[in-house]
């Protein structure tokens, strides 16, 4: 059977492709219309391990820039690139170097004892 074919497909072309998806709507007037969709985006991804961030518009890349800056980040360090458990991991390996550095430097202060 057939599809409904009341309703022709607006703009380019009539192929039924990712790109060309229409919506049937019907007008006050009693018509049916289509209504072309637009393409659902991906969003912002988190640029350590590429996951969705969360609390960002999925938008088109092209329409970032008409944006608030509220609704592009979030209120954290690296708010509206990386993912909180990435930020989290930064932070934790950033202590973990400065107490490395720390104890290096006291067995160094250790061994310059013992020699003297």
């Amino acid at each position: 059977m057939a599809g409904d074919s009341r309703v022709t497909k607006v703009g380019r072309h009539s192929f039924a492709t990712k790109s060309n998806i229409i919506k049937k709507v019907k007008t006050t007037g009693g018509r049916l219309t289509a209504v072309a969709r637009t393409k659902k985006t991906a969003g912002a991804k988190c640029g350590d391990c590429g996951t969705t961030l969360p609390g960002i518009k999925h938008l088109k890349s092209s329409d970032y820039h008409r944006q608030k800056k509220r609704t592009l980040t979030v209120s954290r360090a690296y708010g509206g690139s990386r993912c909180a458990g990435c930020v989290k991991s930064r932070i934790v390996r950033a202590f973990l170097i400065e107490e490395q550095k720390i104890v290096k430097a006291l067995l160094q202060e250790k061994t310059k004892a013992k020699k003297a």
